[in-house]
């Protein structure tokens, strides 16, 4: 079964009316609607001339925001590709995505986040042959990094994350570090907001650029910038849209996706109007 959207048009009017500090009436009087419409809209009653009133004020694509509102939008499946797994994991009353990175002739391997439980990762690795050598975290909210104590015990690999949220149990790296999976390349890219240490994890190699973004994106909308909204926007330009369009991007929640259809279907980020 498909992973669906993390996030609804009301998850994304919400993410963009907190992190700019506009309150109901404040974007209201800027979208020129009554404060009732927009507290509709934000309970997730979706009217789609009101949408397209509150986007510009929110700094939202309007047309991007409309196909969200109307479920229009889905990325392109990725299908199989050979060196890529995604696993969907059960963490309280949501799910996590953690992945597996191979090198198809070397078969070592690497993970990119536990989610909930890593048995399956465990699993697919037996299945397929790997190795695992190493470990990357996006960052050290729980539901990413549940299972590391059990990965680290059952691989002996080691475990990476970024300096700015150090974790007993891995090794605190800077971003632009560079690492070597047999011929494969995964580089460190800093993709903070959401939370204080933000990695993304860009590996090529394999048939297409893979770019493992954790909450910094997520099909269709963003993590939450609970630590610095401007900054988790500023990043994700700077850092994943500069990305080639082919690149598959991996989001800690959600269905994978590519730098060219968010470009196209993100309403934080659409370049067309």
């Amino acid at each position: 079964m498909p992973i669906p959207l993390e996030d609804n048009f009301a998850d994304i009017i919400g993410k963009a009316q907190r992190g700019l500090k506009l309150s109901d009436s404040a974007l209201a009087a800027r979208a020129g609607l009554p404060v009732e419409a927009v507290q509709r809209l934000c309970a997730g009653s979706f009217d789609a001339a009101a949408a397209c009133l509150v986007a510009p004020p929110l700094g939202l694509n309007p047309r991007a925001l409309l196909e969200m509102g109307q479920n229009e939008y889905a990325p392109t499946p990725i299908g199989p590709f050979d060196g890529l797994a995604q696993f969907n994991t059960v963490f309280g009353d949501m799910t996590v995505n953690a992945y597996l990175v191979w090198e198809p002739t070397t078969r070592d391997a690497a993970v990119f986040d536990t989610g909930g439980d890593c048995t399956a990762i465990i699993e697919q690795m037996h299945s397929l042959g790997l190795t695992l050598r190493i470990i990357f975290l996006t960052h050290t909210h729980g539901d990413h990094i549940f299972d590391l104590d059990r990965l680290r015990h059952l691989t002996g690999a080691p475990a990476f994350v970024s300096s700015r949220e150090p974790l007993e149990g891995a090794e605190s790296i800077e971003p632009g570090r560079e690492f070597s999976l047999g011929s494969l390349r995964v580089g460190t890219r800093l993709t903070w907001g959401h939370s204080r240490g933000g990695m993304t994890y860009v590996v090529t190699g394999l048939g297409r650029p893979v770019a493992v973004v954790g909450d910094a994106l997520f099909a269709g909308s963003m993590g939450g910038g609970s630590v610095s909204y401007e900054d988790a926007l500023r990043t994700d330009l700077e850092e994943i849209f500069s990305l080639p369009d082919d690149t598959i991007l991996c989001p800690g929640h959600g269905p994978m996706t590519s730098v060219a259809e968010e470009r196209e279907h993100n309403p934080f980020f659409a370049t067309r109007p």
